[in-house]
C-alpha cells in the first residue's frame, strides 16, 4: 500500500507518521510519501520519519520529493494537509478582520474565507493531477475550511473525503469520561465542519443507550471548560457544541479576547520553529511532547482509522466525515457538504440517519452552507462581487459596510494568492 502525504513538510506529520506506526495492523503502509516543496522543512520532517518507523519496527519506506506528480502517482490514497501563504497569511486571516469588530479566525469568518479563496485552486489543481496519474485513489482532506475544500473536490468529481478531529476528540474525552473504550463511544455529531453539536452520545453503536443527559448531569462543567462555553447554556441546549459555536454564542466576548492577546497564528509559529530545530537532532526518534500543543489531537488515529475503511482493509465501521448530504438533512441540498456520522467502506461513506434537528440549531446551519456555496463560488470564479456576497451571507458578519471593509481588506493582503485581483 502507497500513501502520500502532500504538505509532508508540516510540523504536524510526525503525528501522522507515529500513528502510521503504532496502527500498521489496521493500516499496512509499505512506501509513505511525504510532498512538499519546501526542501529544508521536508528533509528535517523526513528523517525524523524515518527514525520514528525504525524506533517502533515498522518495515515501511519513506520517500521525500517536491516532485508532486511523482508523489502521488500510484499511491491508493493521497492525504491533503496544505497551508497556502503558510502561517503568514494565517496571521492576517486572524487580525485583519478584528478591526472591523468581527472574528479573526483561519477557518471561519472573513479570515475562514480568504483561506478558502487561497487554497481551492492549489487542491483542484492536486487533485486534477492525482486523477490523472491514478483516477482510482482516494483523496483524504484535512486542509481548511474542509467543508468548503471538499465541496470542491467532490463538485469536480474526484473521489474525496473530508476529515477533522473534532469528533474524534470528543469521542476519547467522552470514553474517558464515562470510563470505557472510545471504539464503545458512538457520537451523535451533527452539522457542518467547525459547526457541529454532539445531540447523544451512545455505548455499542447507533442504537445503543444514549447517556449524553448522564455525561451532562455528572459530568458538565469540564465539557463546559472544553468547549469554552458556560455550563448553564450547555444544559439550556441539552447539547455538546464544538469549541467553534464559540465564535457565534460569545461573539463580541471572543473579539475583544482576540484583540488583546497575541494571535495563534504567532504562537504556532514559534512553536513550529522550536519543533523543527528538534526535528533536526538525529537522536530524536519519537515525536516530542511539545507537538501536542500545536493541535490535532488524535489526528493519526482518525486519518489511519479513515484510510484503512476506505482502502478494504479495517478501520471503525461508522466514522464522523464530512460527505455530500445526498437528503440526510432535509433542510440542505443534496451536494451540500454536511459532517455526520457515517458508514465508511471501499465504495466511500454513506451518512446515517439524523433526527430532525431542532431549528436552533438547523437555521444556523442552513445559513452557514448557503455561505459556504457563494464562498466555493467566489473561489473557483473570483471577483469582488462575489468575495462580498459571500461575506455579507455570513452570519458573523451580515452587514454590508462590514461586508464592503472586509472585501477590500481580503482582496489586499491576498493579492499575490488570487489570480483575478
Amino acid at each position: 500500500m502507497k500513501l502520500t502525504v502532500v504538505g509532508g513538510g508540516s510540523t504536524y506529520t510526525p503525528e501522522l507518521v507515529d500513528g502510521f506506526a503504532r496502527l500498521r495492523d489496521t493500516l499496512p503502509v509499505e512506501e509513505l510519501v511525504l510532498v512538499d516543496p519546501a526542501a529544508e522543512r521536508l528533509a528535517l520532517v523526513g528523517g525524523l520519519a524515518r527514525r520514528i518507523f525504525a524506533r517502533q519496527g515498522h518495515g515501511g519506506r519513506i520517500v521525500t520529493t517536491s516532485d508532486l506528480d511523482a508523489g502521488v502517482d500510484g499511491a491508493d490514497a493521497v492525504l491533503l494537509q496544505l497551508r497556502v501563504g503558510g502561517q503568514a497569511a494565517r496571521e492576517q486571516d486572524e487580525t485583519w478582520p478584528l478591526e472591523c469588530g468581527c472574528i479573526g479566525q483561519e477557518t471561519t469568518g472573513a479570515g475562514g474565507l480568504a483561506k478558502a479563496l487561497r487554497t481551492v485552486p492549489v487542491v483542484l489543481d492536486i487533485a486534477e493531477r492525482v486523477r490523472r496519474t491514478n483516477p482510482r485513489a482516494w483523496i483524504i482532506d484535512f486542509t481548511n475550511p474542509v467543508g468548503i475544500v471538499t465541496r470542491a473536490l467532490l463538485q469536480a468529481g474526484h473521489r474525496a473525503v473530508g476529515l477533522c478531529n473534532v469528533a474524534i476528540g470528543f469521542q476519547r474525552k467522552f470514553a474517558a469520561l464515562l470510563g470505557v473504550a472510545p471504539a464503545d463511544v458512538h457520537l451523535g455529531h451533527v452539522g457542518l465542519n467547525h459547526l457541529t453539536w454532539e445531540t447523544g452520545v451512545r455505548l455499542g453503536g447507533p442504537e445503543g443507550e444514549n447517556v449524553l443527559p448522564k455525561l451532562l448531569a455528572e459530568h458538565g462543567e469540564a465539557i463546559a471548560d472544553d468547549v469554552r462555553l458556560s455550563r448553564p447554556l450547555l444544559d439550556r441546549l441539552g447539547v455538546v457544541p464544538s469549541y467553534y459555536l464559540r465564535y457565534y454564542y460569545a461573539h463580541d466576548e471572543v473579539v475583544r479576547e482576540l484583540r488583546t492577546k497575541p494571535s495563534r497564528a504567532s504562537e504556532v509559529a514559534a512553536m513550529e520553529r522550536e519543533l523543527l530545530t528538534m526535528y533536526g537532532d538525529p537522536a530524536l526518534d519519537e515525536k516530542p511532547a511539545l507537538l501536542a500543543k500545536r493541535g490535532g489531537a488524535f489526528y493519526s488515529e482518525a486519518a489511519v482509522d479513515l484510510a484503512a475503511a476506505l482502502l478494504g482493509g479495517g478501520g471503525s465501521p461508522y466514522q464522523v466525515v464530512n460527505t455530500l448530504n445526498r437528503g440526510t438533512l432535509s433542510f440542505l441540498p443534496d451536494d451540500a457538504v454536511i459532517e455526520v456520522q457515517a458508514a465508511v467502506g471501499p465504495a466511500g461513506p454513506v451518512p446515517l440517519p439524523v433526527p430532525e434537528l431542532d431549528p436552533l440549531f438547523s437555521g444556523l446551519v442552513a445559513n452557514v452552507t448557503a455561505y459556504e456555496e457563494l464562498a466555493l463560488e467566489a473561489a473557483l470564479r473570483g471577483g469582488r462581487d462575489r468575495v462580498f456576497r459571500a461575506l455579507l451571507a455570513h452570519p458573523l458578519i451580515g452587514q454590508y459596510a462590514y461586508a464592503d471593509a472586509l472585501t477590500d481588506q481580503l482582496v489586499a493582503h491576498n493579492r499575490e494568492h488570487l489570480a483575478w485581483a
